[in-house]
């Protein structure tokens, strides 16, 4: 399951059974994540935020390019992410731009993770970061590292897709 900005995603209520529709809109990509790992399988997790940094989000002012994810005593973090205070944030707290903070995912999906992180020599990356319906989610992706010649090797093959679509638009 992929986020781009505007998808749709088609839902229903549990009492009526009449489906609504909730928006699904993209605020940051991780290209570094897609370039580095092969990516395996993707949760969507919650994350625990402050005020500031949800209007800074909103604001466009984060960044998930050096940010990984850890386990620490059964619960996931997300280190590393970037998240610029704009000037308008209160004057009593003092922001911290690069602080740990907290995803939440069901503990079925956590003891999974971790599982897998533990044994099989996984790790786990933070992909996208969207809003669904009002929150701030992001979607990680259990992974595992690329070697530099997959790297090549993925390199050439974007290549040739990129030439071969020229060469289509051109007939």
């Amino acid at each position: 399951m992929r986020f781009i900005t505007g998808k749709l995603i088609k839902y229903t209520k549990f009492k009526e059974q009449s489906p609504f529709l909730i928006i699904c809109m993209s605020i940051i990509h991780n290209k570094k994540a897609f370039h580095d790992y092969f990516i395996e399988e993707r949760y969507e997790a919650g994350i625990v935020l402050e005020g500031w940094e949800v209007k800074a989000i909103r604001a466009g002012r984060a960044q998930l390019k050096e940010a990984y994810i850890i386990i620490r005593k059964g619960e996931l973090y997300l280190i590393g992410c970037h998240i610029s205070p704009l000037k308008t944030a209160s004057t009593h707290i003092h922001p911290e731009p690069v602080r740990t903070r907290k995803l939440l995912l069901h503990a079925e999906e956590i003891k999974r993770l971790i599982g897998k992180v533990e044994r099989a020599g996984y790790t786990l990356v933070p992909l996208d970061m969207h809003y669904k319906a009002g929150r701030i989610k992001l979607e990680t992706g259990l992974a595992k590292g690329k070697k530099q010649h997959d790297k090549r090797e993925t390199e050439k093959r974007k290549e040739w897709e990129r030439e071969r679509q020229r060469l289509i638009r051109a007939k």
